[in-house]
């Protein structure tokens, strides 16, 4: 096989490991409204809902104060 000949095995990937298309990932679908759980913001202190179980000794923040503390 030459070089030129690599672009012969373009389209596998579209069907890669017999998944149907779905890529794996958990953004898939609208399963309908997710749960909330109440928290208290461990910057402002304000009352705040968030879609996870908050434990107890985690940092949660609103999401007027995750900004400013999100890494990236």
């Amino acid at each position: 096989m030459g070089f030129n000949d690599r672009n012969s095995f373009r389209g596998r990937d579209s069907n890669r490991g017999g998944r149907d298309g779905n890529r794996g990932g958990f953004r898939g679908g609208n399963s309908g409204p997710r749960e909330m759980y109440p928290a208290v913001c461990s910057d402002c202190g304000v009352e705040t809902q968030v879609p996870f179980k908050p434990i107890e000794g985690r940092l949660v923040y609103c999401r007027d104060c995750l900004p400013k503390h999100r890494k990236f």
